[in-house]
């Protein structure tokens, strides 16, 4: 007998289809097994006119095909109503390998939650058959080795996605509300008559709401413990999101209570407890230097470095192809690659899911879906610790080039100013870098070269650089709005002034007279107007190497020519004249050569002096010959 699925892909239709036409009895010899049909190995393609002539076409693809699962965290329902790809054989690997506790490490909307959730489905013991979820998936073709674990163990299940409150208390009745209703799950521990009495009191004290933050830290080894008694097998114990309430509690100033909290409840449910049979978390950070874990020799950590587990969180080139064919999408499959590809877990290529289902589901719109899903607190913290080093590197990797930097991904949030390590490693597993290469250095850290992934992240970062500029007062919202508006009105006068202005207050923000003036200035320009620009600098041209260019990427644009100059204890007088020297280098230097080759013609040229807080700018227009 065939499933849905498989039928379907014979036949070329959809699996709603296939379902619809076994519902009406128009395929001989199909049984309905629980929700599932099954078709015997022979069956025929029924003539039905809408599905085989060619004629019946649906006005919009999402009539006839599943729909996608935009924020959908529940294994079952993501499976019967939903779009759902099949990650199942991440519990082959997991029982092939058998640690006792894994951490899973990715970026936020990677799937984790739903992956977990697929866990606990598969693991847990119920009163229903739910090995129906899983019998037309991977996993169930991997034989009985793999099958037997189906539906027989007790599973604890905590999701700590939404404790995001502002103080330590909020936090902690957040937990306490869900230690509740786990609790309450297990509702039937209460009439076992295997477990002690002060065991149920301790229940009930959970039940309650009433337990003391000494009685919570305890809840999880007291769980597995009641739980492996009255069912006679240790359960496992699966924590989704472990980290958010202490990524909270770091920038919300409730650091010291949220880890201490969490060390002592971890240690309760993972170290030395003989009453777990497997542990699973996922989070985004490995937090490991605050002793979170301290002692835990037991865990097994699967960072986006790794190869283990690489292809299971995320979405493969494979499974996003299938997709597109699928929604009749394929003619999109190049901007899409441009626009979510490009993340490198272990030795896979992977593709963002979250922005890959939005943009299908949206018919194709390139937007930066996965970024609006939280805060880029992480790159904000980045810029606002900033040193001139790491502005160039930034400007650097806008400019779609790689960094090379030590990587460590142990995180410790406390010295994430004191090194470039734990900033480059903070963002790379955050989801906002990718590696290219990468070279073990024996002590747990990497030399590796970086790049942002895709066009969606580069965009984060214009957007938090610009952010960061006017929190700073590099530049106002009326500056950024005025240079914005010059070029799409094509107004140089008033791009000339914008320029200007943003200039002048970058002077009076940056150490005057530093290569970080320059750099800041450079990143500044990217932020605001890469989307209508390409930025090069010393780069050769003419007869020299120019400063700074912006080649524009349409024809409405002018190119930018910018020369900059800098001297001490200048008066106005002589500033003037070394700006107006750098003017005329650009025409002496024939810097234009590279724009005219381009066929661009028309060129604002830019000569920049400073000194000290002061600068001087001096501007040509100029219509190019051909």
């Amino acid at each position: 007998m065939k499933t849905c699925k498989m039928i379907a892909e014979e036949w070329g239709i959809s699996v709603r289809s296939v379902n619809d036409l076994c519902r009406r009895g128009k395929v001989p010899g199909a049984v309905k097994e629980g929700s599932a049909w099954k078709i015997p190995e022979d069956a025929r393609k029924p003539a039905d006119g809408r599905i085989s002539s060619g004629k019946y076409v649906k006005k919009h693809p999402s009539e006839s095909r599943k729909a996608l699962p935009i924020g959908i965290s529940d294994y079952v329902r993501a499976l019967e109503e939903y779009y759902y790809v099949d990650k199942t054989l991440l519990i082959k690997e997991f029982l092939d390998c058998k640690p006792l506790v894994s951490l899973f490490t990715r970026p936020r909307r990677f799937g984790k939650t739903l992956n977990m959730d697929m866990l606990r489905v598969f693991f847990e013991l119920s009163a229903e058959d739910t090995s129906r979820f899983f019998k037309d998936k991977a996993i169930w073709a991997c034989g009985e080795d793999y099958r037997r674990h189906q539906g027989k163990y007790p599973v604890i299940f905590l999701t700590f996605k939404d404790v995001k409150f502002d103080s330590w208390q909020a936090s902690l009745e957040k937990i306490r509300s869900l230690l509740q209703t786990e609790f309450g799950r297990h509702a039937e521990l209460l009439s076992s008559d295997k477990l002690a009495a002060y065991e149920k009191a301790y229940f009930e004290k959970i039940l309650s709401g009433t337990a003391s933050e000494v009685d919570l830290t305890s809840s999880l080894a007291m769980l597995s413990q009641m739980l492996a008694e009255h069912y006679g097998r240790a359960p496992i114990i699966i924590i989704d999101e472990y980290d958010t309430p202490i990524q909270e509690g770091y920038t919300k100033a409730f650091y010291e209570e949220i880890t201490g909290f969490m060390r002592n409840f971890f240690s309760g449910a993972f170290k030395d407890n003989k009453y777990l049979s497997y542990g699973f978390l996922t989070g985004i950070f490995r937090i490991a230097q605050e002793s979170l874990f301290s002692g835990l020799n037991n865990l097994t950590v699967n960072s986006v470095m790794d190869a283990d587990y690489d292809c299971f969180f995320g979405f493969t080139y494979q499974e996003v192809k299938s997709m597109l064919r699928y929604y009749g999408m394929m003619d999109k499959e190049e901007e899409l690659k441009e626009w979510y590809d490009g993340y490198l877990f272990g030795n896979t290529e992977i593709y963002n899911p979250w922005s890959v289902i939005n943009y299908i589901a949206k018919g194709g719109v390139p937007l930066t879906y996965w970024v609006n899903t939280g805060k880029n607190e992480v790159l904000s913290s980045v810029l606002s610790s900033a040193t001139d080093e790491t502005q160039e590197n930034l400007y650097t990797l806008l400019q779609g080039k790689t960094v090379v930097s030590r990587i460590n991904q142990n995180v410790v949030f406390r010295s994430l100013a004191e090194d470039p390590g734990n900033l480059y490693g903070l963002l790379l597993v955050a989801g906002y870098l990718k590696t290219t290469g990468k070279e073990s250095l024996g002590d747990g850290a990497y030399l590796c070269e970086v790049s942002i992934p895709n066009k969606e992240i580069a965009a984060v970062y214009k957007n938090e650089i610009l952010s960061h500029l006017m929190r700073v007062g590099v530049i106002t919202q009326t500056t950024a709005n005025m240079i914005a508006e010059s070029l799409y009105a094509n107004d140089f006068t008033r791009l000339q002034k914008a320029i200007s202005d943003f200039m002048d207050k970058s002077i009076s923000f940056y150490d005057a007279g530093s290569e970080g003036f320059y750099h800041g200035l450079l990143l500044g320009l990217t932020s605001l107007l890469d989307n209508q620009y390409r930025i090069r600098s010393n780069r050769e041209s003419g007869d020299s190497r120019y400063d700074i260019c912006l080649i524009p990427k349409a024809e409405k644009y002018p190119g930018i020519l910018m020369e900059l100059k800098w001297k001490r204890n200048l008066d106005a007088d002589a500033l003037s004249i070394l700006a107006k020297d750098a003017l005329r280098q650009i025409d002496d230097n024939r810097y234009g050569t590279e724009l005219q080759a381009l066929g661009i013609k028309r060129i604002l040229k830019l000569g920049v002096a400073f000194s000290g807080k002061n600068v001087c700018i001096e501007t040509e227009k100029r219509e190019e010959d051909s």
